[in-house]
């Protein structure tokens, strides 16, 4: 297997797994959240706490070293439009993603602590959680934009 087919296996590879794994964790934080049960969210957003330092984090860190890797493969420039527009979603994506990180923390913390103290979910959480959610949008439609960016290479 040659090196562009290899590099682009793993940018594709880590692509998925960077979309699947925020699809996922979305799913079961959304869904632990509507028990409204603190011990099921503080279970959930353990497992989603881990699952995003394992598989988003490395896969944040791939896309970029295997992307500009197949940018110098492929012979294109680093400046790009349709490159440069892949940096900026990227960006975003991250300005959306840092928070979240913080947020899963905090969101297992305070779930953590009500199911402690066998008490209700606290304001501060239903902010977080909105937060959390609200944070989703644009890094999704972030994902997807640049998932378009790289099929359709627009001149």
């Amino acid at each position: 297997m040659d090196l562009y087919i290899l590099t682009r296996m793993v940018h594709i590879l880590s692509g998925a797994v960077l979309f699947g794994t925020g699809m996922g964790i979305a799913f079961f934080m959304v869904w632990a959240n509507r028990s409204r049960d603190p011990r099921t969210i503080a279970a959930v957003a353990g497992i989603v706490v881990v699952a995003d330092g394992l598989f988003t984090a490395a896969a944040v860190v791939i896309q970029p070293l295997s992307g500009l890797l197949l940018i110098h493969l492929q012979g294109y420039g680093l400046t790009e439009p349709w490159l440069m527009w892949a940096y900026g979603l990227y960006a975003l994506i991250g300005v959306c993603w840092l928070p979240v990180v913080w947020i899963q923390l905090r969101l297992r913390r305070l779930a953590r602590t009500a199911a402690e103290a066998g008490g209700p979910l606290t304001a501060e959480y239903d902010r977080l959680y909105r937060l959390w959610f609200i944070l989703g949008f644009p890094a999704f439609a972030g994902v997807l934009g640049i998932y378009w960016l790289m099929i359709a290479k627009p001149g």
